[in-house]
């Protein structure tokens, strides 16, 4: 059984797994589901479960605490420093969840150190969207 074979379920479950650490690329199963479904509705649900994934990686980030940090031999100076950049960034770094690899450290981040979640929600969706209206506007364009 292939993941498009589950429809809509497969696409919306694929993406919000691949918003968390394990390594699958929706990307590529939402250009596939173009070819066979219809493009908005694919859109709406690879957003959907991406932006939930996203926001997993925020709650579980919020669930850390620093002094675990500490006893993992990571020094306080080195939190610090993250803390600041967290800080300095701050949501925006939300916007960029949708980046392979770092992306998901970004939204964990932005919940360790408890960054606007409503804030960071919406940037989360805004670019999880964006990321695939641009796979879908393109794959219209040279259709």
């Amino acid at each position: 059984m292939e993941w498009i074979d589950w429809g809509y379920f497969g696409l919306f479950v694929a993406s919000f797994l691949a918003a968390t650490v394990i390594p699958l690329s929706s990307e590529a199963l939402f250009v596939l589901m173009l070819f066979h479904f219809d493009p908005w509705i694919c859109l709406v649900v690879a957003t959907a479960g991406n932006s939930l994934g996203g926001w997993l990686n925020y709650g579980l980030g919020y669930l850390g605490n620093p002094e675990w940090l500490a006893r993992i031999r990571v020094k306080p100076a080195q939190i610090h420093r993250w803390n600041d950049k967290v800080n300095s960034y701050g949501v925006w770094l939300a916007l960029f969840s949708w980046l392979p690899f770092v992306g998901d450290i970004m939204a964990v981040a932005l919940g360790f150190f408890r960054a606007d979640w409503k804030v960071s929600f919406l940037f989360i969706f805004v670019g999880k969207f964006l990321r695939y209206l641009v796979i879908l506007v393109f794959y219209l364009y040279v259709r």
